[in-house]
């Protein structure tokens, strides 16, 4: 009897064994990728709110709405769209629309008064979105660039995210890569499943923008939609959860 449940103990410790091991090789599961649109005042059609209790059922862990642009303008949905992005549990990511026209600095000082400095729980870095010259050539717009990123970041306290285009970049910022440290939010809608080449020396992208025509639901008409490539970390971590 001893002999058989010796050999039973070695039968199971071998299948186990084997199974073990067959775990350990199988391909890890793919997690889905985190996603999520980006609003500004037009999505809100005829004054209509966002339910972003309805954006988050429908899968959305993040988006990103517009704070500022400029010097004086300040997105009237700005308010409600982050306590309800907030109280539904979607991450939010803030930007400022650029105009380098106007003085770099100071419209760094306003996009941190309005958004609180953007580093509380929830809140991704902030983003600055630099697609207009405001007349000035790649080596003014590079000085100016780099000045809003400075501001900001002293201003907030985390590091800021860059969102252009690959042929705005390429022309109006003379394909510089002296902001490849810093993360890109890169909008290219080229129907493929990734990003094409980027511009600026940058290797691997935070945020990819790949339409402009998505539907999300508590969202009326059409939206941007961006995908998380998970560059700087879990979604939650990256935006303070």
């Amino acid at each position: 009897m001893r002999v058989m449940r010796s050999q039973r103990l070695r039968r199971c410790v071998a299948t186990i064994s084997v199974a073990t091991a067959m775990v350990a090789a199988a391909p890890a599961a793919v997690a889905a990728a985190d996603t999520g649109p980006d609003v500004s005042s037009w999505q809100h059609v005829n004054g209509t709110l966002i339910n972003w209790f309805a954006v988050k059922a429908s899968g959305q862990d993040m988006a990103m709405v517009k704070a500022t642009e400029g010097l004086s303008y300040v997105n009237p949905y700005f308010v409600p769209d982050s306590i309800g992005m907030r109280l539904a549990g979607v991450a939010r990511g803030s930007y400022h629309y650029a105009d380098p026209a106007l003085p770099a600095a100071p419209q760094a000082a306003l996009f941190a008064t309005v958004t609180l400095g953007i580093n509380g729980y929830g809140d991704l870095p902030p983003v600055l979105d630099l697609e207009k010259t405001g007349g000035l050539g790649p080596g003014a717009l590079i000085a100016w660039t780099q000045q809003y990123l400075d501001t900001v970041r002293l201003l907030t306290g985390r590091m800021p995210i860059i969102y252009t285009y690959p042929a705005f970049w390429r022309t109006a910022m003379a394909n510089t890569n002296v902001f490849r440290g810093y993360p890109l939010w890169i909008a290219d809608y080229n129907g493929r499943s990734a990003p094409g080449p980027l511009p600026g020396g940058w290797t691997r992208w935070a945020f990819w923008q790949y339409t402009s025509s998505a539907s999300v639901p508590g969202i009326p008409g059409r939206t941007d939609m961006n995908r998380y490539s998970g560059s700087q970390g879990p979604l939650r971590a990256y935006a303070n959860s």
